[in-house]
Order: structure tokens, then sequence, then C-alpha cells
């Protein structure tokens, strides 16, 4: 699988994560839209967080730090905001959609 981005072909694994993280916001438009996502200025907030994330850490936050560091950003993220945004799971999703690599680990506790 891979992802059409800029004109330039972004290889992905069978889940649709891409290979190597890709911080350009035209991926986060590509991904979204195969994910069947519209974007809003919500979902872009919990991009940055997990791009700000992968950056510093070199991985993406599991789902109780990631709702630590979203509510320090937005108070009202709680869990049912993000799964909002992000159904199918916002610890797994939220980094498909940002660009970045599958998350390691579980996601989970």
């Amino acid at each position: 699988m891979a992802y059409m981005i800029n004109g330039v072909e972004h290889e992905a694994d069978d889940q649709g994560y891409l290979l190597e993280p890709v911080f350009d916001d035209e991926a986060v438009h590509v991904i979204a839209a195969a994910e069947g996502i519209t974007l809003t200025d919500a979902h872009w907030e919990v991009v940055n967080y997990l791009r700000e994330q992968y950056r510093e850490e070199g991985a993406t936050p599991n789902f109780r730090h990631m709702l630590k560091g979203m509510a320090e950003i937005r108070p009202e993220a709680d869990s049912k905001y993000l799964y909002d945004l992000f159904p199918i799971g916002p610890a797994k999703q939220g980094p498909k959609v940002a660009g970045l690599p599958q998350p390691k680990g579980k996601g989970g506790y």
C-alpha cells in the first residue's frame, strides 16, 4: 500500500500506516480522506500534538498519556471527545492520520 502525497509515493504497511513519518500537512489530508474523516480544527489539535510527541519522544503516546496531554491543551478532551474525532481509536487512528508510523505496543495502559 502507498499514499500519493504532493506527487510523491510514500509506502505504507498493510494497515495503512506510513513506514516513515511525513510531516507535510498534505499527508494529513490524504490519509484522513482515505480513513473517511473530515478534518476539523479539533482534529488538527490532536495531529499537531501527536506530531510534537513523535518528534520529542520518537514514538506516539499510548491512550492514557494522550488523554493527559490533550487535556492540557483542551480541558474537555476526554475519551468521548477523542473517540468522536478518531472512532477506530485515537491512539491508533490518530497517528495514522497524522502521517506517523504505526504505534508500538497495544496503545493502552
